[in-house]
């Protein structure tokens, strides 16, 4: 499958081919696919694509994606803004929200620590988090990682590092292991992860002695 009969099909393929998880021959049947769609939906397509890379703005508070300063999430008067969720990325933060178990806000770190890599703590959202943890507003924070090596690591940091703000009576909760060790949080099926939010557990309860 490595011979086009148009340059512009081969072009289109590569780039489909070029998203994660989607291997040729998908991209392949995805191109296919806009062939058969009339102009206006192939225009329309195209457009949202381009808007999606020049317009789509990162929450100034929770650092998720948003159309506007803040993300709907956090301009959301109605959430618990006591407790914040901590996640790695926006794929988990809407696993969580999925769940419909969960009702306060979130911070997004952007990665976890990982040496090999080449991402440490500096890489990360974290200054911009215990920023917001040094005002007396927020009462939890819930560990929302991977329950990788490499997630583990980063809730340790995030541990230690909150320890030194001097706020004993800010809690640490980390989701229960109904999500398997090594799974990733965005494959963890909703019931499984709804339950390990409402279920969270002392984070340094987990802590070897």
């Amino acid at each position: 499958m490595n011979s086009f009969p148009s340059k512009i099909f081969e072009q289109a393929v590569n780039e489909f081919a070029s998203l994660p998880g989607i291997g040729r021959r998908s991209a392949v049947r995805m191109v296919l696919h806009m062939l058969k769609q009339n102009p206006e939906e192939a225009r329309r397509f195209g457009e949202t694509m381009i808007r999606l890379t020049r317009e789509i703005r990162f929450c100034k508070n929770c650092h998720n994606i948003s159309d506007s300063e803040l993300c709907s999430i956090c301009a959301d008067h109605r959430r618990d803004a006591t407790t914040i969720c901590i996640v790695e990325d926006v794929r988990d933060l809407l696993a969580v929200e999925n769940t419909n178990q969960y009702r306060g806000l979130y911070h997004v770190l952007g990665g976890i620590i990982s040496p090999m890599d080449g991402i440490g703590p500096n890489n990360l959202n974290i200054e911009t988090l215990l920023e917001k943890l040094k005002t007396d507003t927020i009462t939890e924070i819930i560990m929302a990682l991977s329950a990788t090596m490499e997630g583990d690591t980063t809730v340790f940091y995030l541990y230690k590092k909150v320890s030194q703000l001097n706020r004993p009576e800010l809690k640490l909760t980390s989701i229960s292991r109904g999500v398997s060790i090594g799974d990733d949080l965005e494959y963890a099926d909703e019931v499984t992860l709804g339950r390990s939010i409402l279920n969270r557990t002392p984070y340094e309860s987990t802590l070897v002695r």
